[in-house]
């Protein structure tokens, strides 16, 4: 997976993320923070669930739906490449 492109936004602690290439900001919930976070960190798609469970305290299956979800809203807005 491609996460250059994450490595460009502003996020602030509230949620508001900022794309300086294009100049369109997005907001994203508490989760999509977290998740946005540990992306821009480097940390593989088998530590976020484990990160998310601990968090969250969720089931390790909706943790990874989540994700799956937030990535699949990532890449339609061309912010991930897989």
């Amino acid at each position: 997976m491609n996460t250059e492109q994450l490595m460009t936004l502003a996020v602030n602690k509230n949620g508001f993320v900022f794309d300086p290439e294009n100049g369109i900001s997005y907001t994203v919930n508490e989760t999509g923070l977290f998740i946005l976070q540990k992306l821009q960190s480097g940390v593989t798609k088998e530590e976020i669930i484990d990160f998310l469970t601990e968090e969250y305290e969720v089931t390790a299956k909706n943790a990874e739906s989540d994700l799956d979800h937030f990535m699949a809203m990532l890449k339609a807005l061309n912010l991930i490449e897989e």
